[in-house]
């Protein structure tokens, strides 16, 4: 039996790895000459970035398919709990320097922001619960399969639906439970982790923080690029093949069932190429996967036209400076957090004073920088891309991002800046096939989102299937690998 993977992006290798496990051919085809999609690396004169997530949370979904192939994971791939979860600065000057150990969050929390430590530990508590109970239902299994809404998990999920905060926004919930300003924007700040506005997103997103606080951060001794390069050897090692500058052109149906794919190299106009297999799954977006490889199939346009997650504006920048102030993760947040997600959301622009997001990997991987300096990856909330005016736009979040930064650090950012790399909507669009450059796939901004994503399977077609942040569950590393799982379990049933 043989299996064809559209795309080399982190839900397409983990496919691999499951299939072959299950005593599958395995072809991966991806149009760029890399593997890994949003999550790549590049390297930028002396010094080295992770281009798209920065945040590693729930390993144990990467040390599965290790485990799956009967392989150690400490020959491929290396990782340590972070000791530290992030670093806040307010523009009042308070600042927060997040432990990992929740008890000192607390402590910490209470101290500088007034905020009593049992509510924090509380609301810790709280998302652990909410994880417990939805993780199993909306995370680990298909919502499209009526035995997944039969099972135990979802009776359990049923009896506590009104604890899960379905039908309350995160940010309402979180004005209920904390006492102060700033601490219901620490935890409001969660739903940017799909992309999603804490005004509009349900409360059932507080699972979020559980992941972070306790389970834990982590990073990857190779930087997040490590976690690409140890899947892809795992994958090798099992006998998966990976063609690059490979471009799949159609998915081939023939009586409602998969024969194969259509292919071309991405770099030349040579004659399209057929390579059949008995199963196809695709990691490309899943609307693209529909309007460019299935033109002739009935499309599920509600699906497809649903609004999009936001996107992101990067600005990969070299410094040629230390700052000890900051550390691995950094937020500077915005004086008023409700306009900075009206404008990204209603008027489709970016907000004048944006919430900064900064990721330093020098102060854990001392040579993604030169002695002395340090790699800055810059992450603003940023619309999905609908024809803005982005040269405009990004000129001036970038005066925004240097004025703001350098009245925080009391230093002027400008002069030392001596590289500059920028990824922004359309770029995002044209790199990893991501409609309008969102993130996260469809919007998660309504009750109903987690119903609004295309199942890992086709209903129409036989033996199709899909995984990715475009499809269930939805965007993010750890989900992307979950969507692989389920597939994986889905094949050959």
């Amino acid at each position: 039996m043989k299996a064809g993977i559209i795309g080399a992006g982190i839900g397409g290798i983990a496919t691999a790895i499951r299939l072959r496990n299950k005593g599958y051919e395995v072809e991966v085809f991806e149009a760029n000459h890399y593997p890994g999609g949003k999550l790549s690396s590049f390297e930028q004169g002396k010094y080295r970035f992770d281009a798209g997530p920065s945040l590693f949370t729930m390993p144990r979904f990467v040390e599965e398919l290790f485990e799956l192939s009967g392989k150690s994971v400490n020959d491929y791939f290396e990782y340590s709990r972070l000791p530290e979860i992030c670093r806040y600065f307010w523009e009042d000057g308070t600042r927060l320097n997040v432990s990992a150990d929740t008890q000192e969050f607390a402590q910490e929390a209470e101290k500088q922001l007034g905020e009593p430590a049992e509510k924090v530990l509380k609301m810790l508590q709280d998302s652990a619960f909410k994880y417990e109970i939805l993780s199993g239902l909306f995370l680990e299994d298909s919502l499209h399969k009526l035995s997944t809404w039969t099972s135990a998990k979802a009776f359990k999920g049923y009896l506590n639906l009104p604890k899960l905060g379905i039908f309350n926004t995160m940010n309402a919930a979180n004005e209920q439970f904390f006492s102060t300003p700033k601490a219901v924007q620490l935890f409001n700040r969660y739903a940017t982790y799909n992309g999603s506005d804490p005004y509009q997103t349900p409360a059932t997103m507080n699972i979020i923080p559980h992941l972070e606080y306790n389970i834990g951060a982590f990073f990857p001794k190779k930087g997040m690029y490590g976690i690409i390069e140890s899947l892809v050897a795992l994958a090798q090692d099992l006998g998966v093949k990976f063609h690059f500058n490979t471009r799949v052109k159609e998915i081939v149906v023939i009586d409602k069932k998969v024969k194969g794919l259509k292919i071309e190299q991405a770099d030349t106009n040579k004659t399209e190429d057929f390579c059949a297999f008995d199963i196809v799954v695709s990691n490309m977006d899943i609307t693209p996967t529909y309007r460019k490889l299935l033109p002739q199939a009935k499309h599920p346009e509600k699906l497809l036209n649903q609004p999009k997650s936001g996107s992101g504006l990067i600005f990969y920048w070299g410094i040629k400076k230390e700052f000890p102030e900051l550390g691995l993760h950094n937020i500077f947040f915005s004086d008023n957090y409700q306009a900075e997600f009206e404008h990204q959301f209603q008027q489709k622009t970016i907000y004048h004073d944006p919430t900064i997001y900064l990721n330093i990997t020098s102060k854990y991987k001392k040579d993604d920088a030169p002695a002395g300096c340090e790699n800055w990856f810059i992450l603003l909330n940023a619309p999905a891309n609908e024809g803005q005016d982005w040269d405009k736009l990004i000129a001036e979040a970038r005066q925004n991002v240097i004025t703001k930064l350098s009245r925080n650090l009391k230093t002027d950012i400008a002069p030392l800046i001596e590289s500059e790399s920028i990824l922004d909507p359309r770029s995002i669009e044209m790199r990893t096939s991501s409609v309008q450059g969102a993130l996260y796939g469809n919007s998660s901004n309504n009750k109903f989102a987690a119903f609004l994503r295309h199942a890992n399977f086709s209903s129409r077609i036989k033996n199709l299937y899909f995984v990715g942040g475009s499809v269930h569950p939805g965007g993010g590393i750890p989900l992307a690998l979950s969507s692989a799982k389920i597939v994986g379990e889905m094949v050959g049933k």
